[in-house]
């Protein structure tokens, strides 16, 4: 019965280094090698410090920066409590939570129509990216907020436009995170 253990054991004890130990740390390694920015968090830095990750969302109230969508994680976008809302087309709470957003949007859109994720939760609920149409309809409201010309903001928001990937892969989509860091160097350069 010894006879059996002890390769047992062996076998144990160098699967979990290799696998537990070694092959995470090549990994690690290799992913800091190729691309130390997007295996740090794709953390976004403001003056050497961070202020968010590109990866995930922020809550962002101020009428001077565009809006996200609402996150099913809680209203400051908390990655821990990442995930779906697991709220159904039927469950009444969505109902009522999307009736009263589009009540408080509707002023803002008026007879535009409020973009669907405007009002509705990613998957994850920490989504950093809004439609272009979404981000379109936010201009008015920037622009006064900042004393800035509609159409220097539509042209950040233009610039801002991430295509699909390879041209099929994925929805036009714009970063807010990265779109309001765009909106205030416009700002701090005193183009209005």
């Amino acid at each position: 019965m010894l006879s059996h253990l002890r390769p047992a054991v062996s076998m144990l004890v160098l699967m979990t280094l290799l696998t537990g130990f070694a092959y995470p740390l090549a990994m690690t390694g290799a992913a800091q090698i190729i691309s130390p920015g997007t295996a740090n968090g794709s953390l976004v830095d403001v003056n050497g410090r961070a202020i968010g990750s590109s990866l995930i969302g922020q809550a962002w109230t101020s009428d001077k920066y565009f809006h996200g969508r609402p996150s099913a994680a809680g209203a400051g976008y908390d990655a821990l409590a990442s995930g779906g809302s697991n709220l159904g087309a039927t469950s009444q709470k969505l109902k009522d939570r999307m009736s009263a957003d589009i009540a408080a949007l509707r002023p803002a859109f008026g007879a535009a129509g409020i973009p669907a994720d405007a009002v509705t939760a990613s998957g994850s609920g920490l989504d950093p990216h809004i439609s272009p149409a979404y981000a379109a309809a936010q201009i008015p409201r920037v622009a006064e907020a900042r004393g800035l010309d509609e159409a220097n903001v539509k042209s950040l928001v233009d610039a801002a436009v991430e295509r699909p990937v390879a041209g099929i892969f994925g929805e036009p989509r714009v970063n807010v995170l990265m779109l309001n860091l765009a909106l205030d160097r416009l700002n701090s350069l005193g183009n209005g």
